[in-house]
């Protein structure tokens, strides 16, 4: 007996769902601007429109990084499509960012 629960209904959630991230950056820094860069491009690639994306200055606003418990920078949060989840770097590794952001699973 077999019964398949949901990965395609996984998947469909994700294709319709609009992904809620903030990037949260110190200043003008190279790994910074390396992170805007890279994550823009990954997201115009997989997600076209899909997404809203906040960049914060954690030096412009720091109660938002406090708010968020940042420790380290750059940071992706992704807010939604469920599970939150949080990613450290210059989002440079294209494939680790996909699975953090739940569009690829393996």
């Amino acid at each position: 007996m077999s019964s398949q629960t949901g990965n395609n209904e996984t998947d469909e959630i994700h294709e319709e769902s609009v992904y809620s991230l903030r990037l949260f950056v110190a200043g003008t820094s190279t790994t910074s601007l390396r992170a805007i860069t890279n994550l823009n491009k990954i997201l115009e690639e997989n997600l076209k429109s899909r997404y809203n994306l906040e960049i914060i200055d954690i030096y412009q606003q720091p109660g938002l990084a406090e708010q968020e418990n940042i420790s380290a920078v750059p940071l992706l949060v992704k807010y939604a499509p469920y599970p939150k989840r949080f990613l450290v770097g210059d989002m440079s590794d294209k494939q680790r960012v996909l699975r953090g952001l739940g569009i690829i699973h393996f």
